[in-house]
């Protein structure tokens, strides 16, 4: 669960939140983020490259593919990569891409097989990606099957999540959770169970809406008449970890409040005080925002459809229930949520519209959008300072207030 010692340090940090009449001491204005990080064509291909494929992206919950055979297709970065529920009970992850000519292994985007077999010209391949058997082997001379077998992708999965990464030797998924996995422990990702999964197309970059999930700055203007009538955005206390992770956490305006929709279902007991009573915003980098509660947790999934265009995925998964039918208040909680999604949707259009005029020179952020800022600088890191063009680089000013973890 939360580390007993990581509570009153994040109650400290709201109380503080609520009385500063300014940034603390010592933090810097921001310089200004440029425009075209969010038009460039050089550097969106940067950003394609050294970000979305390479870095660790959640692709399924093992309820999606519960028994061995069971797979799923993951599309999100431009490659198919197939995933797969090994008969040892391990999910791996390949490209779909047979070993001989291409071909896919299976076409349809999700199912159940025994094996994997080449469509096209017979390949076949266990679970685990081996090559077993090839048609006329004799017109293959000096063939080594064990130098073909699929093309693995870093597949590892934290609890019931499981995250792939395209990079060749990638940090270790627990390693790039840092403190979030510590503090995660109390929602019990080893037991969750998927609920539902639905995406909506947004015609906008994609780093023009996940902005808008990094911050409550916009809750007055944008949520008045549901997440800032419970919500007082002036407490927010707000961490900077390794690696582009951050949290947010919001305190409610009355300390009593519960959230109605929440009434009736079943809620973690081992969640801690600041799951339960707070509302803990997390970000693992880069795409994957969670405002985790102790009866159900979204993940919000914010994915590019090319330079202009991106699709938000929002995954709904609750406490085992222990079986039987979902509890029916489940509907009603994914269409409050969807309501409050098309708030923060609204404008997304005709911000991209703007970004792309001459008029626009950039983002000015506030000391309340620091998260967006350490996103941006995440990203130079990841793509490498030398490669980012020099009009279009972030100067680092954040690397003094990230974190390891919340106690210190």
């Amino acid at each position: 669960m939360v580390k007993p010692v990581a509570v009153e340090p994040i109650k400290a940090a709201m109380a503080f939140e609520f009385s500063r009449t300014a940034p603390p001491p010592g933090f810097p204005a921001l310089p200004p983020i440029p425009g075209g990080r969010y038009t460039d064509p050089a550097f969106l291909a940067l950003e394609q490259q050294h970000l979305w494929k390479a870095s660790w992206l959640y692709a399924c919950h093992i309820d999606e593919i519960p028994e061995p055979g069971h797979f799923i297709v993951f599309r999100r970065t431009g490659s198919p990569i197939l995933i797969v529920h090994g008969k040892d009970g391990v999910v791996r992850a390949f490209y779909n891409t047979c070993r001989h000519r291409g071909a896919p292994l299976v076409k349809e985007s999700t199912g159940k097989v025994e094996g994997l077999v080449c469509q096209y010209h017979g390949w076949t391949y266990g679970l685990d990606g081996t090559l077993m058997n090839l048609r006329d082997k004799r017109d293959f001379p000096d063939f080594d099957a064990t130098c073909y077998s699929l093309g693995g992708i870093a597949c590892e999965r934290f609890g019931n999540w499981v995250f792939v990464n395209e990079a060749p030797s990638p940090r270790p998924l627990q390693e790039t959770l840092g403190e979030i996995a510590e503090m995660w422990a109390d929602i019990q990702p080893g037991q969750t169970r998927f609920v539902h999964k639905k995406s909506y197309h947004v015609k906008c970059n994609v780093k023009v809406l996940l902005d808008a999930f990094l911050e409550v700055y916009h809750l007055k203007s944008i949520h008045q008449q549901t997440v800032d009538r419970f919500l007082d955005h002036r407490g927010t206390a707000i961490y900077l970890w390794p690696h582009g992770n951050s949290l947010m956490v919001t305190p409610n305006r009355r300390p009593d409040w519960e959230d109605p929709g929440t009434r009736g279902m079943l809620k973690l007991a081992s969640a801690s005080e600041i799951t339960a009573h707070h509302n803990p915003s997390y970000h693992l980098y880069p795409n994957l925002v969670t405002p985790i509660a102790d009866s159900g947790i979204p993940f919000i999934l914010f994915w590019p459809c090319g330079p202009r265009e991106m699709e938000i995925e929002v995954v709904w998964f609750a406490p085992d229930w222990g079986g039987g039918p979902l509890n029916p208040l489940w509907e009603k909680r994914i269409a409050n949520f969807e309501r409050i999604l098309y708030e923060d949707t609204q404008f997304a259009e005709y911000i991209q519209e703007s970004v792309e005029s001459t008029g626009y020179r950039g983002l000015n952020l506030n000391y309340q959008e620091r998260r967006i800022y350490h996103w941006h600088e995440e990203l130079d890191r990841r793509i490498g300072r030398e490669r980012v063009p020099a009009h279009l680089a972030v100067t680092p000013m954040l690397r003094p207030f990230v974190v390891d973890t919340i106690a210190k």
